[in-house]
């Protein structure tokens, strides 16, 4: 983590079909570092790009659904259980994000695969630091945080129109 970066991040691409975005590394970077400069919360993010099959195994694992998603993210237990290592950044959590979930509800929004990407990052790593959006008033938080996120990497509110539309109560 240089001086001016807020963000770490530990990258691990375990599908090849994520090679097709590009200077991934950079594309994530980009965008914790845009959420991170949001919320003033800073250290390293892992980041998992894999298949259905393994977000499956996942989200049954954790969440007992038996079923594949997009994006889950797990918080770090946080500095009281396990002390930061002086020099190191704090670990904040893990993001994982499904390959074919995530490409076909690009695909289904209308969105460039890119910009999908990015919003589930920033949804992944808004989670690692406290917020939710099962409770209608912690979505009114939530979202319009990830659009503003968003709108200044140049993306549209994902919230504004497709199937996510009219979800901020």
């Amino acid at each position: 983590m240089s001086a001016s970066s807020t963000i770490s991040i530990d990258l691990r691409i375990e599908d090849a079909r994520w090679e097709a975005l590009g200077d991934i590394e950079a594309l994530s970077a980009r965008a914790l570092e845009a959420a991170s400069k949001r919320t003033g919360e800073a250290g390293e993010v892992a980041i998992l790009l894999t298949n259905d099959a393994e977000m499956r195994a996942l989200n049954k694992q954790w969440r007992g659904i038996d079923k594949a998603t997009d994006v889950l993210s797990f918080p770090s237990d946080g500095p009281e259980i396990a002390p930061q290592i002086p020099g190191e950044p704090r670990h904040l959590g893990d993001i994982a994000i499904g390959h074919e979930t995530a490409m076909q509800d690009s695909q289904t929004m209308n969105r460039p695969f890119d910009g999908h990407f990015a919003h589930l990052l920033i949804h992944g790593f808004l989670h690692l630091v406290g917020y939710d959006h099962i409770e209608p008033e912690d979505a009114k938080v939530m979202e319009p945080l990830e659009a503003d996120i968003l709108a200044q990497l140049g993306w549209p509110d994902p919230y504004a129109t497709g199937p996510y539309a009219g979800e901020r109560g």
